[in-house]
């Protein structure tokens, strides 16, 4: 019988090895696997003055080891038709392959040596520190990275979560392959990543296959780890313009929230749908559908590990920027101040539901919650008890969640408009 039959009736498990590193396997019927590694190192961990030094070991472990080129990569994998990638966020970094299913031990093989022996050689460090030099100056033009990256600063001021995940020229500059190297055994600890298998695979030729890769290896002499940064303090209404060559007005508007391990994380999640998720969120239908005011406008809820942001964000017209504005608040006023209706929080809960439960269908997905609710949790969190959190989450629940969040004087705006207006 073949893996892929057999796959759907077992249940995820995790492993600890002997050297700390965890290995969460996730069966299920596919034709492929994918194999990813999340090590909890992102840009708020980093220490003063090295800002995007994560991101650029990201973008580095693609580009040698000591018995594969760039090149050779690359073409083991996307050769069977599968992808490779990597991102890093705040307080992680991610990397991982797809493939068909028979080719599992290419995927576990390249990730851990991508991971254990990259050489960060240094004429590629040089080419690569120019080329994420340019992805930041890409976003610099990108009229809504701006005003959420000036959002996120405003929300966390003095916070490295208020830091640009890739640094900025100027912090990248100094660095050089050594940095990156000590930085690496700093950081990529079996104890500080999480391996993750989600597809088609035969449960013990899997687990030998992350055993033998990733089981046996120690770090080297531990080097000192940044502290992190404890939350601050909430600062009072906070407004930025920039102005730029764009003839829309982009709109950011956040509140600084509470962390993913607060009890009230799913009622935050479906005040954000209520708000801002899909087309028959509040937002849509009132600035859009009934006002005409911005094409595409929408909600984000997002959780660190002792903080959050909920952010708005809508591309408008700049003459009717403050009618914008002005309804916007008056449907977060609305929320705080009124429950929501038994049947709009039955219809948002299983839109969340519904939208969990479909994206949950591909491996890659699968990959994603278990590797970030591992790094989150420390434990394998089932889509059962997501599933239920959301479905128990009352109208009460909403209001208080909004009457927490939205709180008056706690608001940040954050605008990128024409030049000529």
């Amino acid at each position: 019988m073949s893996a892929s039959s057999t796959s759907a009736a077992r249940a995820p498990r995790c492993v600890t090895f002997e050297n700390g590193l965890r290995a969460v396997f996730v069966p299920c019927e596919a034709e492929s696997v994918a194999f990813g590694l999340f090590v909890a190192s992102g840009s708020r961990h980093e220490p003063k003055g090295v800002g995007g030094i994560s991101h650029l070991i990201e973008h580095m472990l693609f580009k040698g080891t000591k018995s594969r080129g760039p090149a050779d990569i690359t073409r083991a994998i996307e050769g069977r038709g599968g992808n490779v990638n990597a991102c890093t966020s705040e307080e992680g970094t991610c990397y991982f392959a797809h493939l068909p299913s028979e080719c599992l031990r290419d995927a576990v093989d390249i990730l851990a040596d991508m991971y254990l022996n990259a050489t960060i050689p240094d004429d590629e460090f040089d080419r690569e520190k120019k080329v994420v030099i340019e992805e930041i100056r890409m976003y610099s033009d990108e009229p809504d990275a701006v005003a959420m990256e000036n959002l996120q600063r405003n929300l966390f001021p003095g916070s490295p979560l208020g830091l640009p995940v890739a640094g900025t020229p100027k912090t990248l500059a100094p660095l050089v392959p050594e940095r990156l190297r000590r930085y690496i055994s700093s950081c990529y600890r079996p104890e500080n990543t999480v391996a993750v298998l989600a597809g088609a695979f035969d449960d013990a030729r899997a687990e030998s296959l992350v055993r033998g890769a990733l089981g046996t290896f120690r770090a080297g002499r531990r080097v000192a780890r940044a502290v992190e940064v404890p939350p601050c303090e909430l600062r009072p209404v906070h407004e930025q313009t920039v102005r730029k060559d764009v003839s829309q007005a982009q709109l950011a508007l956040g509140y600084r929230t509470f962390g993913i391990g607060d009890s009230r994380k799913y009622a935050a999640s479906v005040l954000d749908a209520v708000l801002g998720r899909g087309m028959m969120s509040r937002l849509f239908q009132e600035l859009r559908e009934k006002r005409g005011l911005s094409y595409d406008i929408s909600s984000r809820m997002q959780f660190f590990s002792d903080a959050g942001m909920f952010s708005i964000t809508a591309g408008l017209d700049a003459a009717s920027k403050d009618v914008a504005l002005a309804t916007i608040d008056r449907e977060l006023d609305r929320v705080r101040e009124r429950q929501v209706p038994a049947a709009e929080l039955k219809r948002t809960k299983e839109f969340l539901v519904g939208n969990f439960r479909l994206s949950h269908e591909k491996v890659t997905s699968k990959l994603f919650y278990y590797g970030h609710t591992m790094l989150s949790f420390g434990r394998l969190v089932s889509p059962r008890e997501q599933i239920d959190g959301i479905r128990s989450v009352t109208a009460a629940d909403v209001q208080g969640a909004a009457r927490a969040m939205f709180r008056p004087g706690c608001r940040s705006v954050s605008w990128v408009l024409p030049r000529e207006v």
